[in-house]
């Protein structure tokens, strides 16, 4: 049992996965392929639900079958459990462009048993990255189902866990800061080794004994502008993701933002000065 930031208790069902695009649902390989090691990822609940697996052989990986210009994206993720130290699982939004890359990351970064799992998140604009913001989680995330979703409008990104924003970037073109917004992103998840970083920056080695190491996927839920599709969807202030209500936090958002930054944040590159003598200047000006 584990308390979230508004202090509710957090009890969750698991489910079969539903893909969802525009409130249709369906099945995972109507809107996502697999993008290797196909051996490695099970279809579960006729379609509804995956497996992802990691074993010596292999990590693996999927992806939408489009792009999208703006919206929200969100899928439920039951990580894995257990010892999971060195091993990586990753949702993010990718424009899959080598020279000027955008990207939006979520990197669940394993631990041993009994230490908090933490979310590192990375923002990519224009080809510049090494943005990262790293969070322990507030519960356990491979005992159930959680919610994990990015908002990325005009305005603002922001990355959500269970409706908690923990990462907010806003958009300062007009100081001549990088935002994504003109390439669309695909939406991809991996399971991988990467023990050479991923716990407690590589001390913490993956233990092959422990193996195979398996996470579940369900619920995807995309809404926003595919490409290619009709030209003004993604300049269309209709959109509901573009409405005021998403043009920045409202006071409840705010004060749980407030709280993970408080209580759960163990690293902003906004302040590792030894990376940074000059504080990055979307920092400066409010992230």
């Amino acid at each position: 049992m584990y308390v979230n930031a508004g202090g509710w208790l957090c009890f969750c069902m698991v489910i079969a996965l539903a893909v969802s695009v525009s409130g249709k649902p369906s099945t995972f390989f109507e809107d996502f392929k697999v993008t290797w090691a196909d051996s490695h990822i099970t279809q579960l609940e006729g379609g509804r639900a995956i497996q992802l697996l990691l074993d010596q052989n292999s990590g693996c990986g999927f992806a939408s079958k489009s792009k999208y210009l703006f919206g929200r994206v969100s899928m439920k993720i039951k990580l894995v459990p257990g010892d999971s130290a060195g091993t990586v699982t990753a949702f993010y939004l990718n424009s899959d462009t080598d020279s000027l890359r955008d990207e939006l990351d979520f990197e669940f970064l394993g631990n041993r048993t009994g230490q908090p799992y933490t979310v590192q998140t990375n923002i990519y604009a224009h080809g510049k990255g090494d943005r990262e913001q790293r969070v322990n989680l507030w519960f356990d995330p491979a005992a159930d189902f959680h919610t994990y979703t990015i908002l990325w409008n005009h305005r603002h990104i922001v990355f959500y866990v269970d409706e908690v924003p923990i990462r907010v970037y806003k958009n300062n073109e007009a100081r001549n800061i990088p935002y994504p917004k003109f390439q669309p992103m695909g939406i991809f998840s991996t399971l991988w080794e990467a023990d050479d970083w991923a716990t407690r920056g590589g001390l913490e080695k993956i233990d092959w004994s422990k193996a195979p190491f398996k996470a579940y996927y369900r619920d995807f839920d995309i809404e926003g502008c595919a490409v290619p599709g009709p030209s003004n969807c993604a300049t269309d202030p209709k959109n509901w993701w573009e409405g005021n209500a998403y043009q920045a936090l409202n006071a409840l958002e705010a004060r749980r933002y407030r709280w993970v930054r408080l209580n759960h944040m163990i690293y902003d590159y906004c302040t590792d000065k030894s990376r940074y003598p000059v504080t990055p200047p979307e920092c400066v000006f409010g992230i």
